[in-house]
């Protein structure tokens, strides 16, 4: 599954200026682009997006600048840059289930399982070998990004869990 980056999202084409810039050009620089704010905190392009996001809101920030390695800018990432990835079109959230999810993680056979999503609701049907590996395809399906909620009706052949339960000796609580 990928995991999604601020370069992934940030806006590359940015105006910068230096500190020998006069007052005048900074301002007429701000009115053209419409630049309401300018954020004295910089982020970093290798971050995740909620390390962005969570660093925008203890900042109290709408906008942060993106650093390279040596310090130059390259970019700059926005809070709807942030929930972009999470308005993803269902068949793009379908085909990462079914690729990542099923097909490489759980090798899952074609056609023993129906992967339905409808505004980022992901319905699962059909049937897997084992209850670990249907516990596990809930759980992998809702990490995708755009994935809202995840809906299960997966069967399964061999409730493996029982037998990992007594191998690691754990009681289960009834």
């Amino acid at each position: 599954m990928r995991t999604w980056q601020v370069s992934d999202v940030m806006t590359a084409e940015v105006a910068a200026v230096g500190e020998e810039t006069p007052y005048r050009e900074i301002v007429d620089l701000l009115i053209r682009r419409g630049i309401s704010a300018v954020p004295v905190v910089d982020g970093f392009r290798r971050a995740s997006l909620p390390a962005a996001a969570r660093l925008m809101d203890r900042e109290q920030v709408k906008r942060l600048p993106v650093l390279d390695d040596l310090g130059r800018l390259v970019g700059i990432v926005t809070r709807s840059d942030l929930l972009r990835v999470h308005l993803r079109q269902d068949a793009e959230i379908r085909e990462d289930v079914v690729q990542e999810v099923l097909r490489r993680v759980l090798a899952v056979q074609d056609g023993l399982v129906t992967v339905r999503v409808r505004h980022g609701e992901v319905t699962l049907d059909g049937r897997v070998d084992r209850r670990s590996s249907a516990d596990l395809a809930v759980r992998l399906a809702g990490q995708v990004s755009g994935v809202t909620r995840v809906n299960s009706t997966l069967g399964y052949e061999q409730d493996d869990t029982v037998v990992l339960e007594q191998e690691a000796g754990i009681t289960p609580v009834a």
